[in-house]
């Protein structure tokens, strides 16, 4: 059974840092693009990182670009999201979700992505 976990989340006061990871189980992560996304409460999902097959090709959103690093560690079938710096409008629930792809980029798109985690809890604040 094909399955995503994400951990690492928890509360941090506004400038602290957290490294998500998501582990996949039941297949194997070389295939598959990875992408970050996050939920905060009364909002849609919106797309914060996403790193290419290969590693080569990564992708930030506006509002993380430079705070936030996306990696990957395909012999431990894991992806990383360091976030540093972490400010209040960052709490959310955050999601890794993984697609098939022959494309050397990357995308933020959702609705491109198949399987998905349960999420994690991020909460900044003071």
């Amino acid at each position: 059974q094909l399955q995503l976990v994400e951990s690492g989340g928890g509360l941090v006061q506004p400038g602290g840092s957290l490294r998500l990871s998501c582990a996949a189980s039941g297949f194997t992560l070389d295939y598959y693009a990875i992408g970050w996304f996050r939920q905060a409460p009364g909002k849609e999902r919106e797309g914060v990182s996403c790193i290419s097959r290969s590693g080569g090709n990564t992708n930030y959103a506006d509002s993380v670009k430079g705070r936030f690093t996306i990696s990957r560690d395909n012999a431990k079938n894991t992806v990383y999201l360091q976030m540093n710096n972490l400010k209040p409008e960052d709490t959310a629930v955050y999601y890794c979700a993984a697609r098939t792809t022959v494309q050397a980029l990357c995308v933020m798109s959702a609705s491109r992505y198949r399987y998905w985690g349960q999420g994690t809890q991020v909460t900044v604040s003071s």
